[in-house]
């Protein structure tokens, strides 16, 4: 029936006595009481997430400059890439993400391409931006979509449950807790009784009471009780300054070879990017999503193609900035174990970022024994997932087991879901499960094969 009241005919008319309040336009924007949360938590977590990510304005520029792109140049690049990209998973997407550089991709380009293959740093780029045109050329055609929804639900559980030990690690080598055995690839007790270390451990110790005890902030009060804490001891080093212009980034943005990296002998490295990068922002948004409880009861997250267009177009921005392989963050967790729901938490962690245009000094002030506590926190506490797997049943257990332990081996989030994905198809075709198995699974199949080729070559 048409409406009848006084507010159909005018929208600015008084609502009626009793009826709910109108949606303010943070509301409408955002939804974000709609989704359980607070502008106030919104806001804390955003902070949270943008500290947890902050080192990435001193590490990837650094690995840029191995590359040859100048170091100023390339901070002031990677910070406008993870504004903006940041602020698009917010405001087009409407997730709580940070979207920078990922440190997989960027040591594929700088370490492996450039340092050892003397590949040119711009070709490099433009291998990234070909990938990100794959990326949203699959988006378009819904092809990222529906592998998504193709997932087992068991591999998705192994997804989040992989992706917590592997945060987890990060947090316990970035506080020398853990370290690599100089004569093999085994890992192996670090300096426990370094200063660093017993920051990290006090610091995971002070985040779990504040956690149980359901403190607002838990994640950004400890970090700046050990950064604090770190200064007598020498763990947290003040800059000479905390304000400086940005440098330009003029040497890095557009200095990219679009068709030179369209040599022949150039496609493994794309379609190393392209695969890489295409699991891990899966497996990031399927996981973290699931922190925040976003996605349903099989795993999935509705309209996930816009994240999907945002990462596609991050990739694609990012590379002609100088920014390469831009990706959901897994430091993002951080947000949503804070309570992050909606893209407003993104929007804060933008903010964060910008402000480090003039104060990027700043981003090292805050010390790996400050930030590796909510990594290991966050980390162990998503491995509650694994329990919904049914371990009874080896054809789920098998491929799951593998999906956790490649990604921990190989130190690659992407590498592990696509072993996870290939162990699933054959695991399910030689129990004779056929009907377990999407058909688009076996022609992924074959893309799949090809990565695991390059990677043994």
């Amino acid at each position: 029936m048409p409406r009848t009241d006084a507010r159909a005919a005018d929208p600015t008319a008084p609502a009626p006595p009793g009826s709910p309040a109108p949606a303010s336009r943070l509301e409408r924007l955002f939804r974000v009481r709609e989704r359980g949360s607070t502008p106030r938590t919104e806001a804390l977590a955003g902070l949270s997430m943008f500290v947890a990510a902050a080192y990435a304005v001193v590490v990837v520029p650094s690995q840029l400059a191995k590359a040859g792109i100048p170091h100023g140049a390339a901070t002031t690049a990677v910070l406008i890439a993870i504004v903006l990209a940041t602020l698009a998973m917010g405001l087009v997407a409407n997730l709580p993400f940070v979207v920078a550089p990922g440190l997989g991709g960027v040591a594929l380009l700088a370490v492996t391409i450039v340092g050892q293959d003397k590949v040119p740093w711009d070709a490099a780029l433009g291998m990234v931006l070909w990938s990100g045109v794959a990326f949203l050329l699959l988006t378009v055609l819904g092809i990222r979509d529906l592998v998504t929804r193709m997932m087992p639900r068991h591999l998705k559980y192994a997804i989040s449950g992989g992706l917590g030990l592997y945060i987890a690690l990060i947090g316990f080598r970035d506080s020398g807790l853990v370290k690599a055995r100089p004569d093999s690839a085994a890992l192996t007790v670090g300096d426990l009784a370094s200063p660093t270390g017993l920051l990290a451990l006090a610091g995971l110790v002070l985040l779990t009471a504040l956690a149980t005890r359901k403190v607002p902030g838990a994640f950004l009060i400890t970090i700046a009780v050990i950064t604090l804490a770190g200064i007598p001891l020498g763990v947290t080093h003040l800059p000479d300054r905390l304000l400086a212009l940005p440098d330009s980034p003029g040497p890095a943005v557009f200095h990219i070879d679009v068709l030179g990296a369209l040599k022949p002998e150039y496609f493994p490295y794309i379609f190393a990017f392209f695969v890489s990068e295409f699991f891990s922002m899966t497996g990031t948004l399927l996981a973290v999503a699931g922190r925040a409880g976003l996605t349903d009861a099989d795993g999935n997250l509705p309209g996930v193609r816009k994240p999907f267009y945002v990462d596609s177009g991050a990739v694609i921005g990012g590379a002609a900035l100088g920014a390469p392989s831009m990706t959901a963050y897994l430091e993002s967790s951080a947000g949503a174990d804070s309570g992050a729901r909606t893209g407003l938490a993104s929007v804060w962690a933008a903010l964060g970022f910008a402000a480090l245009l003039l104060v990027t000094p700043f981003a090292t002030l805050i010390p790996p024994a400050a930030t590796a506590p909510v990594l290991m926190y966050v980390g162990l506490t998503m491995l509650g997932t694994l329990r919904k797997i049914d371990f009874t049943d080896p054809t789920d257990a098998v491929p799951a087991a593998l999906t956790v332990a490649t990604t921990l081996f190989f130190g690659n989030f992407g590498t592990g879901i696509a072993v996870g994905l290939t162990a699933h198809v054959l695991v399910k075709a030689v129990a004779g499960r056929f009907r377990e198995i999407p058909w688009g699974l076996w022609i992924v199949l074959i893309p799949l094969g090809y990565y695991f080729y390059t990677l043994a070559t």
